[in-house]
């Protein structure tokens, strides 16, 4: 069920780039378009057009377009899947689904926001500009401002929000009693119980080499060295592409594109939005280093800037005082049996991810549960080597450690708070998971049971086209005006 959900999200998200080209497709027709930002082919779209007034579906009194199903489907195909025409049935049934929840919303007064609105349609713009290359390439791609895309795609994505609300409304007295977990349980096939793999639960207090500011002071002196060099006159975009340290932004002369406040840590953007068109800052410093920066437009809430990043090197003897308070706490830990690791792991740890979680690691792949029970299969090698040969309850000896993917080298103290083997499900062992899946099943029926309900009470049609699909046989079910077509 989950999956299904995601895919129809998936769909739903990259259906309003298509949909607000398709308006424009003969006007822009000569742009150049990146290719960070994949292009329907041309056969998807002469059937688009071709189909755009055609009504696949109406509930209640609202349309869906034939072209709304094609333009998702030209999305689906352009992101490198294989045809498969049972995505139109999802398409369908989402379309039919959301639009029946907006219409119970304005009943029921479920209202969303237009601020709400605003933030996620500039969460949604963020990351196509990301994936686009930058803001300049994105109007390039659309044919049109950002500004006006936004504009285009803001009441899809509302009613897309409202719907999400009302669902919230329908499943918010939804909870699963002791009574309900066991029953859920026990009605799974003994054949069919899940197996789980062996999982830990591992605490960090995690030490990162710190500079002095003496250590420091060569460092932000480059910075502001490169910063008079701008002052005086030499090319800010040759300067960044030269000597700046950000990977991302210094092959493009430092370039950040429009963003945010949100899209930067809280000291860049201060320094950001004080700023007007054409200033440079002066020096400052963030957790990645040094920084300067020059903002080159502000529109609104948005600015758009250019910085040059000089990121300081540990040194050994950075890296030996973390040892040493790693040892030091190590020790403290070890003599002082009543210093529970938690409150060790709040007081000494410098990872912002865990210090406020007890020092307990989450699960990445499960991070909207929270939960602290990760697979071992799951685990950072380096987590995975020393735990295997831990003790429920021990505590690891200081170790060096290197983030994967990159990041600042640190030591770290372990501590194992449980351990269980490969197991067939079972409510002993497993009760936060079962009452989760419990939880998710009970929401699921709720709302399929309002929309048997809502369905009986509601205008319903569907084109014949999609009348065979099997998603789609529950609207049609016990509603006599589905099965009419024009």
């Amino acid at each position: 069920m989950r999956k299904l959900g995601i895919t129809l999200f998936i769909l739903l998200f990259t259906f309003t780039l298509v949909k607000a080209e398709n308006k424009n497709s003969d006007k822009n027709a000569g742009v150049s378009r990146n290719n960070s930002i994949p292009n329907t082919d041309t056969t998807v779209k002469t059937t688009v057009l071709k189909n755009l007034d055609k009504i696949a579906g109406v509930v209640g009194n609202s349309i869906i377009l034939q072209s709304d199903v094609e333009s998702q489907y030209a999305q689906y195909l352009a992101q490198g899947n294989q045809p498969n025409p049972n995505i139109k049935c999802l398409v369908v049934q989402q379309l039919l689904t959301q639009k029946l929840l907006a219409q119970q919303a304005i009943i029921d007064s479920v209202i969303v926001k237009d601020e709400e609105v605003d933030n996620e349609v500039d969460k949604r713009m963020r990351n196509m500009t990301q994936r686009a290359g930058g803001q300049d390439k994105l109007e390039q791609f659309l044919g049109r401002s950002a500004i006006q895309y936004k504009d285009e795609i803001r009441p899809d994505i509302k009613e897309q929000m409202v719907a999400e609300r009302m669902r919230q409304k329908i499943t918010e007295k939804v909870s699963v009693t002791p009574y309900d977990i066991e029953k859920y349980f026990n009605a799974i096939p003994k054949d069919s119980l899940p197996t789980y793999n062996k999982e830990i639960q591992v605490g960090e207090i995690s030490f990162a080499p710190q500079l002095t500011s003496e250590e420091k002071k060569q460092y932000k002196d480059k910075a502001e060295a490169l910063r008079t060099r701008v002052k005086n006159g030499e090319d800010f975009g040759n300067l960044a592409r030269l000597y700046s340290q950000d990977p991302g932004s210094a092959p493009d002369g430092g370039d950040l594109g429009f963003a945010d406040r949100s899209t930067f840590v809280k000291e860049f953007a201060a320094t950001a939005f004080k700023l007007k068109a054409g200033e440079i800052s002066s020096v400052f410093e963030t957790d990645f280093g040094f920084h300067f920066l020059q903002v080159i437009e502000r529109r609104g809430e948005q600015v758009h800037v250019r910085h040059i990043l000089i990121r300081p090197e540990f040194t050994q003897t950075s890296l030996d005082r973390a040892k040493s308070k790693a040892d030091s706490i190590y020790k403290l830990l070890s003599d002082n049996k009543k210093i529970d690791f938690s409150t060790a792991a709040s007081f000494y740890s410098d990872s912002k991810e865990t210090k406020y979680n007890g020092g307990m690691m989450l699960n990445a792949d499960n991070v909207q549960s929270r939960t602290t029970y990760i697979p071992t299969d799951k685990l950072d090698p380096q987590i995975a080597l020393i735990t295997d040969t831990m003790k429920v309850g021990e505590l690891s000896k200081p170790a060096i450690f290197t983030p994967q993917g990159g990041g600042k080298v640190n030591y770290k103290i372990l501590y194992l708070k449980s351990k269980t083997d490969a197991h067939k499900a079972n409510l002993a062992q497993d009760l936060p998971k079962i009452k989760e899946v419990a939880y998710e099943d009970k929401l699921n029926r709720s709302v399929s049971e309002w929309f048997e309900k809502k369905r009986k009470d509601t205008y319903v049609r569907i084109d014949a086209e999609y009348q065979q699909c099997p998603q789609l046989k529950v609207w049609v079910k016990n509603n006599p005006i589905a099965s009419q077509t024009k």
